[in-house]
């Protein structure tokens, strides 16, 4: 079992990333869930059970063993440091560290191996790119795929819940 904090909870990928851990049997000990002052104390139904949402602190952080980033690069570099130091994993779904050489970029059916090389954070490609690559990748296993245009159109999620609304 681990203890997990979402940060960015509220957002429309941290409400994903709760529905996931669910769906994917995540083996979740305690799930806590962060984000902005304006959630703070706001109750949230999740698989797990019903939580409040906290402020994220370095307290926090050392109660927990993972934490999910989805609240933007500009907080994962500001945390990043102190998430590391508490001795959590930070699995950050921002653009921040995406080309950090000692930043693991995972896309779990592809590399998961990867993902053991980690020195505390752990990256992951912007959404389209990972679900391109995933369906792509045994094309390229197979035949040595060396190229490819692709061109995408961002859907309205990609600006979290204020962008959906």
């Amino acid at each position: 079992m681990k203890n997990i904090v979402v940060v960015g909870a509220t957002g429309a990928v941290g409400v994903e990333m709760i529905r996931c851990l669910k769906d994917l049997d995540v083996p979740v000990g305690r799930l806590r869930l962060t984000a902005s002052e304006r959630s703070v104390g706001k109750r949230v139904v999740t698989p797990f059970g019903e939580t409040a949402v906290e402020l994220l602190s370095e307290a926090l952080l050392k109660e927990c063993d993972i934490a999910l980033f989805s609240a933007g690069s500009d907080v994962s570099r500001e945390w990043r440091e102190r998430v590391v130091a508490s001795g959590c994993i930070m699995i950050d779904n921002s653009s921040a560290f995406r080309y950090e050489k000692d930043v693991p970029l995972v896309i779990p059916e592809i590399n998961p191996i990867a993902a053991l090389s980690h020195q505390g954070v752990i990256a992951n490609p912007n959404c389209t790119t990972a679900i391109v690559a995933v369906a792509v990748y045994p094309l390229y296993r197979e035949f040595g795929l060396r190229k490819m245009i692709v061109s995408t159109y961002q859907a309205t999620s990609g600006a979290g819940a204020k962008g959906m609304q």
